[in-house]
């Protein structure tokens, strides 16, 4: 009987179960021993144990044989021999032992070919070493695998043996056990191995003993044994294909779960501002992940590196868009931290970070001193550089977590609520905790924020342009919601004009309630269009005041208002003031607020007004707001007072036991009544119900003095009245029609401003900033003897030099304005101050200080940067013989006279009217 079929069997099992040693075929062959070879072809080494597996002829022990039995034996061992040499190298017997040498110690069974008991008993249990590979496999067919073997199979269920590692801790005398067979299948394996059951009985009888019926049983029981292998093997097969279509289903969902990551734009490659943006798939997060703020700060770097506003705003429209399709509720603190806010302008929530303490963070974090941040700062123009640069130098052991958008706008919240003795470190420490998980840009914006200035060029009006185009293109609610680019399926017109639709309701809904946390939601959940059924004009939420043009005389006054009905009021010098009293049944005046023309909550410097809130409001009214002058008053001359009087009134927390500077306030239009907002219809209607429903108290309340003129000696008559009546001129507004409605958050051409000295020279006064100082000379020596000063940009949030300054000033006002001015020193100029060399200044300020000037005229200069672009394109504008008047306590920098202004007014002088010029439209939203 020829047993290759069998071996070639047991070579195909062998492939199957690879990866374990297996002894199966060990125990139906044993004069066969098992050895491994390497996959790989000509590979003798072992450095993968357990790959495919073939048999040899193990050669016989003859020590203590008989000699027949060695002569039995003989071909047997030359096989072996020759199969198996010696593992001798050069001249040096190797101490590898081949497993054939060793068998007869790993089944007592096969040691039963040697007929010496006594040689069996001095056998000593050898320690089991690494095996050397064999000869290929085409040596098998040389040896002859027909032999005398009895083999013996039953159905006994199989036994357990040890470890060879647990073989080596029991005792020597004991005998040496087989170990388990063990298969890569598992249980499928096993489970074969319950139903095989083989068990091997080596025996060497001489060819004497062996008779025909022997040799029958031994034909019988070799091809039982062949049956029970093939069956096994198909049976494995099927197995390895059944894994192998599960492996290959797994591998498909892999892959695909591989490509989904694929699709994602990596962090530091998504780029907003890429034609043809699609809000998902040019996205670097998935839906419902938070967004991380290396987004928002790519955007911003791309912004900043754009001069087109129209490319500015599709930049971060792209940005919204993303937002909105995968994670809305990560648009609110996206807007918060492009606008630099934390919260509505009301809440008055600052983050109040000095300068110093943000170069101890960076300093501590990256292990220098303030005084090489400070000069770091220096040399890359402003901190946030210098924070970026040192922070893509720095190495850290381990990794911080990536941040996230809304976890930044919420550390920064934390960071302005901090307050007490201690609250310096916490700020400084949480500031470190933010700045060393920063990468790539996200440390400069996030030292800007901080600072107070994202100086991007991105103004608030561009902003929500933004998110009008973004709700346009991928609508969050409506008929179209879920269509992720509305501009394909639109002709382009008819999609220009969605967006301008948008636009005027979102910035109108804005002004009446400037509030995000309010807008946001109602914009999502129900759409644009159902933004002013849901947010209105309400109480306790201030409006952004409408704003008057000025004009430089009286005939002005009737070109624009030629045919048309308008009223003239005095012009108070004081300060803007907007009353808030909510209420439901009746007014809550404990809840009444009272609001700056730029939303600051000035309820704790008028305790006295609130308290004469009862004797203004009549019985009829339940809730209002009222737009209001706050001015200076002489109680026992009844006398209006000038403006400086009232900037020495205490800003925060006055107490009204000791107020001594009282005030009058002049109330001059109504914007609500009992739920009711009045902002769209006329003056003359909104003053009747003013003087229906409130009262006058001389020298607490009081309406404006106004008079209804139709001629030019009425208007000029009552000029010279308010002027006598210590007010700065006249307020001329339209009473009926479209033109009369209050149009909030305008400098709007329905309303003109006529002041004392507009008939000659510039009409009107400026509001400039002071950004930096030169040393005085002579009788100014060892103080400040000139300013440099600047007009503000929104769009490019840039200070534009526009005049220096050293007239209007008294001695006692260079020692005042120097001991306010050296509060805000800094270290140099910002880079977001635009001013020639030559102006350099010897000592910066940060911009912080509102100065009021007036002057002669206004012309080009070489030499400053105001409005440049505007009137001509490599020049800017300055003011001719300047002249300070007073300083603007109740101004921000940001609410300056505008780089806009200042174009129209030197567009508007006579010497420069007919010129061919840009025109410039500054009435708009500011």
């Amino acid at each position: 009987m020829n047993l290759d079929k069998l071996f070639k069997a047991s070579r195909v099992v062998i492939c199957v179960l690879h990866r374990t040693p297996c002894r199966l075929f060990q125990k139906i062959c044993p004069v066969y021993t098992l050895h491994t070879i390497d996959i790989k072809p000509h590979t003798r080494n072992m450095s993968q144990k357990s790959i495919t597996s073939f048999f040899k002829i193990t050669p016989k022990k003859t020590d203590g044989a008989s000699e027949d039995n060695q002569k039995d034996d003989k071909s047997s061992a030359n096989h072996s021999l020759n199969e198996n040499p010696s593992p001798v190298a050069n001249g040096k017997r190797s101490s590898k032992r081949l497993r054939s040498e060793s068998i007869e110690n790993v089944s007592p069974k096969a040691s039963s070919r040697s007929q010496s008991p006594i040689s069996s008993e001095k056998k000593k249990k050898v320690k089991r070493q690494r095996i050397d590979s064999s000869e290929s496999e085409s040596d098998v067919a040389k040896a002859s695998p027909e032999e005398s073997i009895p083999i013996k199979v039953d159905n006994d269920k199989p036994k357990t043996y040890d470890s060879p590692k647990s073989k080596r801790n029991k005792v020597k005398t004991q005998k040496s056990g087989s170990t388990d067979i063990k298969s890569p299948k598992g249980t499928k394996a096993k489970s074969q191995e319950k139903k095989l059951k083989i068990k091997t009985e080596k025996e060497s009888p001489s060819p004497k003993k062996t008779d025909a019926k022997t040799k029958t049983e031994l034909k019988e029981k070799v091809k039982d044994s062949k049956n029970i292998m093939s069956a096994f093997v198909k049976k494995e097969n099927g197995a390895q294909k059944e894994s192998s279509a599960k492996g290959e289903d797994i591998k498909q969902v892999e892959n695909s779960e591989v490509n989904n990551q694929e699709e994602l734009v990596a962090e530091i490659d998504y780029n907003p501002g890429k034609p043809k943006y699609h809000p998902v798939k040019d996205a670097c997060w998935s839906k419902g992940q938070k967004v991380p703020y290396l987004a928002l700060a790519k955007t911003l770097e791309i912004i900043e590196a754009t001069s087109a506003r129209l490319k500015m705003v599709e930049i971060l429209s792209n940005y919204f868009r993303s937002v909105i399709a995968l994670t809305p509720e990560d648009l609110l603190p996206s807007i918060y931290l492009c606008l630099n806010q934390l919260a509505p302008a009301y809440v008055g929530l600052e983050l109040g970070i000095a300068e110093t303490y943000l170069m101890k963070a960076v300093g501590q974090c990256t292990g220098r001193s303030v005084a090489q941040v400070r000069a770091a700062a220096q040399r890359c123009g402003e901190l946030a550089l210098a924070a970026q640069q040192a922070r893509t130098t720095q190495r850290t052991m381990f990794a911080a977590p990536p941040l996230a958008v809304r976890a930044v706008h919420a550390a920064l919240k934390e960071v302005a609520a901090m307050t007490g003795h201690a609250s310096v470190n916490k700020k400084i420490g949480k500031i470190q905790s933010l700045y060393v998980a920063c990468r790539h840009s996200e440390s400069k914006f996030l030292i800007r924020s901080l600072e107070g200035k994202l100086r991007v060029g991105l103004a608030e009006q561009s902003l929500l342009q933004a998110l009008a185009l973004a709700v346009a293109s991928t609508p969050p609610a409506g008929p179209r919601a879920g269509c992720l680019d509305v501009a394909k399926e639109m002709p382009a017109d008819e999609f220009k004009s969605l967006v301008e639709e948008h636009a005027a309701l979102i910035k109108t809904t804005y002004c009446e309630c400037p509030n995000y946390e309010l807008l946001l939601p109602v914009l999502l959940q129900h759409g644009v269009r159902a933004l002013p059924q849901h947010c209105r004009l309400t109480p306790g939420i201030p409006l952004k005041p409408m704003l008057a043009h000025p004009t430089k005389g009286v005939h002005e006054i009737f070109t624009r208002f030629e045919g048309e009905r308008f009223t003239c009021e005095w012009k108070y010098d004081g300060e803007r003031a907007q009353i808030h009293v909510p209420g439901d049944q009746a007014p809550s005046y404990s809840d009444a607020r009272i609001f700056s023309r730029n939303q600051e909550n000035n309820t704790s410097k008028y305790p006295d007004v609130l308290s004469r809130l009862p004797a203004l409001l009549k019985d009829s009214v339940r809730n209002c707001v009222l737009d209001c002058e706050s001015v200076a008053y002489d109680t026992v001359n009844k006398k209006i007072l000038p403006f400086q009087i009232l900037s020495t009134r205490k800003r925060k927390d006055a107490d009204e036991a000791q107020i001594k500077v009282q005030v009058c306030v002049f109330v001059f239009d109504l914007l609500l009544l009992n739920g009711r907002a009045l902002v769209r219809e006329p003056l003359a209607e909104r003053r009747k119900l003013l003087r229906e429903h409130f009262n006058e108290c001389p020298g607490e309340w009081q309406f404006a003095e106004s008079r209804d003129c139709s001629t030019m000696e009425e208007v000029q008559q009552f000029l010279e009245e308010s002027i006598k009546g210590s007010c700065e001129g006249l307020m001329v507004k339209m009473l009926h029609g479209d033109n009369s409605k209050y149009d909030i958050a305008r400098r709007s051409h329905n309303w003109l401003k006529l002041k004392k000295d507009y008939l000659e020279g510039v009409g009107d006064s400026i509001d400039a900033v002071v950004i930096g100082a030169y040393h005085g000379r002579g009788k100014r020596a060892g103080r400040y003897g000139g300013f440099l000063l600047a007009c503000y940009d929104a769009e490019a949030e840039q200070y534009q030099s526009l005049c220096k300054l050293g007239t209007g000033f008294s001695d006692q006002d260079l020692e005042t304005l120097a001991t306010e001015l050296d509060k805000h020193l800094i270290d140099g100029p910002r880079n977001y101050y635009s001013y020639d060399a030559s102006h350099t200044a010897d000592v910066w300020f940060a911009a912080a200080r509102v100065w009021e000037l007036r002057c002669a005229d206004l012309s080009l200069s070489p030499a400053h940067r105001a409005a440049i672009g505007l009137v001509d394109p490599d020049k800017g504008i300055s003011l001719r013989f300047p002249r300070f008047i007073r300083v603007r306590e109740d101004k921000t920098p940001e609410e300056a006279t505008s780089a806009q202004q200042i174009a129209h007014m030197y567009l508007s002088q006579d010497q420069v009217k007919n010129q061919a010029t840009k025109p410039v439209n500054d009435d708009d939203f500011y």
